[in-house]
């Protein structure tokens, strides 16, 4: 919690609903949020946090569906279970948001049918479902199939919507107008270190686990995967990249220091200007067919609107393996001034990695003319332009 406090972020507290249930959650709770004057409250008190940490969000368990889940549960017992420790944890604080136990994954048997009967039994007393999606060369992808594998952002897009469609059909079973949010609390790449986890033997002491070596067209997936959950933005209102630093992560440390990996630089950019409101653009632009998605265009991008800097971000991918994009934006509502910031992050392997640091950021030329903002997009490229606005 202290960490949460250095970085300027908040935490996402998740209780236990697998080998504990509902009073070690409301203590839990009661720990964290209560004042003073009770049992958990005084607890905290005495280990030296002498003011709450006023958690707001708390997820009620994880991958409660997952076959390795010690405590996994049926739809229907989570659903009822998680009701239940949702009344007992708002008695002790009716500020908290809680977050109901999506399925683990969209591949399992359970899906759909899960998110359908867990929000039956508790949708008037949560206000988000989670979701988790993990992307790598899997089954029958052919690491050769990088047009495949950049598409794959169409999955996350469909698989949102599907969990959105499935969350409005409960609301209206229930003839409420309370909508259900999503909290998209781990997403990212993973799949580089599966062999090597499969050598690491039980118990040992800090073991190397999860330690995906990230390479450019990881990146590139990652950057679509950020403006996928931007466009998205209307119904996910929480995202979490699992996780941060050597774990599947795009910070790496060891005995020589640390080092950003390949798809730090599209998260660092979109988490620290992807901020305020995210406008959707008509956009025209032309698709190909690759082996699981028949329409992927071969542009992907974003904007989003800072209203308290009078700044807008447009983040876009050229996923063409060849040819490079004009990339022309009108704005409509907006006057842009002036190019504040615009880079490109191009120019490498698809298989290259950044063990060697030499990967960057590099300038790209943008221009305004008539309201209109142009650049060149290089064939397989990930682009910010940050342009100052006024109404």
């Amino acid at each position: 919690m202290n960490w949460t406090k250095q970085v300027g972020t908040k935490a996402n507290m998740a209780v236990n609903l697998g080998t504990r249930g509902i009073m070690a959650a409301a203590n839990l709770v009661e720990y964290c949020n209560f004042e003073k004057g009770s049992y958990w409250s005084d607890l905290r008190r005495q280990n030296g946090q002498e003011k709450p940490y006023n958690i707001k969000t708390w997820c009620l368990g994880n991958e409660m569906d997952g076959p390795w889940e010690i405590g996994q549960k049926t739809a229907y017992e989570d659903g009822h279970l998680a009701n239940e420790a949702a009344k007992a944890m708002r008695a002790v604080d009716d500020s908290i948001e809680l977050v109901a136990c999506g399925s683990s994954s969209m591949d399992n048997p359970t899906f759909g049918d899960w998110e359908a009967t867990v929000l039956d039994q508790c949708y008037d007393n949560v206000d988000y479902l989670s979701l988790h999606r993990y992307y790598g060369y899997y089954n029958d992808d052919d690491p050769k199939e990088l047009d495949n594998y950049l598409g794959k952002n169409v999955d996350l897009d469909q698989f949102i919507k599907g969990v959105v469609a499935i969350c409005d059909a409960v609301k209206a079973k229930k003839r409420t107008d309370k909508t259900i949010n999503l909290s998209f609390d781990e997403w990212n790449v993973w799949y580089h270190s599966n062999d090597a986890d499969t050598k690491v033997k039980p118990w040992q002491k800090a073991p190397h686990l999860l330690e995906d070596i990230y390479n450019f067209e990881d990146a590139l997936l990652v950057g679509s995967l950020l403006i996928t959950l931007l466009k998205n933005s209307d119904r996910v209102k929480i995202a979490c990249l699992a996780q941060l630093v050597n774990v599947i992560a795009p910070i790496m440390t060891d005995d020589q220091g640390v080092w950003y990996q390949s798809i730090f630089y599209p998260f660092m950019q979109v988490s620290n200007f992807g901020k305020g409101v995210a406008l959707a653009p008509n956009v025209a632009v032309e698709t190909y067919r690759s082996r699981e998605f028949p329409e992927v265009p071969y542009l992907d991008s974003i904007a989003t609107y800072d209203q308290k800097t009078d700044e807008l971000t447009i983040f876009a991918e050229n996923k063409n393996q060849k040819d490079s994009l004009t990339f022309n934006t009108v704005l409509k509502e907006l006057n842009a001034t002036e190019v504040i910031e615009a880079t490109q992050f191009y120019g490498y392997d698809p298989k290259q990695d950044n063990r060697d640091g030499q990967m960057r950021l590099q300038p790209l030329t943008a221009s305004i003319d008539d309201n209109q903002i142009t650049a060149t997009l290089q064939p397989l490229s990930w682009n910010m332009i940050r342009v100052r606005v006024n109404h």
